[in-house]
């Protein structure tokens, strides 16, 4: 009997009957991790779950690579967008940021 490991709602991916995303599991299964080293980050999964979202990304590879790289322009896009719209805030960040750098911060 097939079971589904993967749902598509809203325009995005998760693991059947949680709130994890497929982009985590897959993100950290193209950085190296094991299967098993992804079921201990994510409590929520369980090792069959984690494998059967992996053999769904498998399955539907090329789609998949396509709406993380959608994602991934999309965030790119917000994120400059942002930078645009809050200068000021990203100058004080910035400046927030070297100054806890500095030897003896």
């Amino acid at each position: 009997m097939a079971k589904d490991y993967v749902e598509e709602h809203s325009g995005a991916y998760f693991i059947n009957g949680t709130r994890v995303s497929l982009d985590s599991v897959v993100h950290a299964f193209l950085r190296g991790e094991s299967p098993e080293g992804i079921a201990e980050s994510f409590p929520a999964l369980t090792l069959e779950q984690v494998l059967g979202s992996l053999a769904f990304y498998l399955a539907n590879r090329d789609k998949i690579d396509q709406y993380l790289r959608q994602g991934s322009e999309d965030f790119e896009r917000l994120r400059q967008q942002a930078h645009q719209n809050n200068p000021g805030l990203y100058a004080r960040l910035a400046d927030a940021r070297q100054k806890a750098n500095r030897p003896g911060a």
